[in-house]
Order: structure tokens, then C-alpha cells, then sequence
């Protein structure tokens, strides 16, 4: 991973400095301070800049290793949309890739957030899917929060789904948020834990 380290009176100097050297903007790089001097005749700031070109390009090269590892062959298409970076990944093997309920991508992007936040001592968000496979999923999780919502809205006896992971929840939560005639909770303990659809009472 390429780390860049540029120094200034002030941080608001250094980035402009890297800014400059690297030919880039500030949304195309993580900044961090290593080191801060306040002496009488002099100040300074040393800064750690690596850009999200590297930080892609090491993350991919990161996760082809682990792929042919696993003898899989796989075309890796990325976006970047603000500090968040979404990896698809389109192979052969999506039944592997994926695993039973998703596990064994889950895991796979664990282990790939890991070794990247690792390397740049910065907490990114990375997430890994499959040919749209969470993006389909999240989909169709919200098509049943709101099929599930309106049949406890009509019959005002309270609905509790099957058990979901932390993400899946939020997903309900957030699809229900702001209905009128239902409100949601979560009940139980990992790794049963799931969401119950309540309806509110009437004003």
C-alpha cells in the first residue's frame, strides 16, 4: 500500500501540498496525522495521505489472491461513492461465493475489510456482493416488510418475522420507519434474534 507523508505548518497545509503533488482532490484520499509539533519558534504537521486509487487497487489485487486461492475464477467491477466502496464480483461460482443465507460472503468481506483497514489504519466501509445478490436480497426483504406490515395493520395482531442478522434488521427497520400504522422491534438473542411488526395504536 503506497503512503505518501507531506509536512506544513498546518494540516490544512500539508493536504494542499498533496493535493497538489498527487494531482488529485480531497475526496480521493484518507488523511491522518503522525506527528504534531507546537515549539515556540516552530510548528509543524506530518500527515499520511494514501489515495483511493491505491487503496482499490491493493484491495483487488487483495481479493483475486484470495479467489484464486479458492480456485475461482472472477471479474471484479468496483465503485467508489464517497468514502464507501462496493466490490461485485462476477464468477461461475456464485453458489460458493455466496454460501447458505450469504455466509460465506459475509465472511469473505470480514476478512477483506480486515486486511485493508489493516493496512491503512483507516476504519473504510468495503462491501462485497455477488452479481447483486445483496442488493436483490435487501429488495426483496423490503417487499416483505411491507407485505408483512399492511396485513398487521389490517388485523392489528402483531407479526414476528424469522430470525435475521444485525444488517437484515436494519433493513426492516428502515423500510417500516416511518409508517403510519406499524412500528417494529427487535426480540430475542443472537443468533435468533428477529424483528416483530407491531401496529400502533389508534389516535
Amino acid at each position: 500500500m503506497k503512503k505518501y507523508y507531506y509536512e506544513a505548518k498546518t494540516k490544512e497545509e500539508a493536504i494542499e501540498k498533496a493535493l497538489t503533488e498527487l494531482n488529485t482532490n480531497r475526496d480521493n484520499i484518507t488523511v491522518k496525522v503522525v506527528e504534531e509539533k507546537n515549539g515556540l519558534l516552530k510548528k509543524l504537521v506530518k500527515i499520511e495521505v494514501i489515495t483511493y486509487n491505491d487503496i482499490i487497487d491493493n484491495l483487488k489485487d487483495t481479493l483475486n489472491d484470495i479467489l484464486t486461492l479458492m480456485n475461482i475464477n472472477a471479474n471484479l467491477e468496483v465503485r467508489k461513492r464517497e468514502n464507501n466502496i462496493t466490490v461485485t464480483i462476477f464468477s461461475d461460482n456464485n453458489s460458493i461465493l455466496i454460501g447458505k443465507g450469504g455466509r460465506n460472503l459475509s465472511s469473505l468481506q470480514t476478512i477483506i475489510r480486515q486486511i485493508i483497514n489493516n493496512q491503512t489504519n483507516e476504519h473504510l466501509s468495503i462491501i462485497l456482493d455477488v452479481e447483486n445478490y445483496k442488493e436483490k436480497k435487501n429488495k426483496n426483504l423490503e417487499v416483505l416488510a411491507k407485505r408483512v406490515a399492511r396485513e398487521v395493520a389490517k388485523t392489528k395482531v402483531e407479526a414476528k418475522l424469522d430470525p435475521m442478522n444485525s444488517f437484515e434488521r436494519r433493513i426492516i427497520h428502515s423500510t417500516l420507519s416511518n409508517d403510519k400504522f406499524v412500528y417494529t422491534e427487535s426480540a430475542g438473542e443472537e443468533p435468533n434474534r428477529c424483528v416483530v411488526i407491531k401496529p400502533k395504536e389508534s389516535e
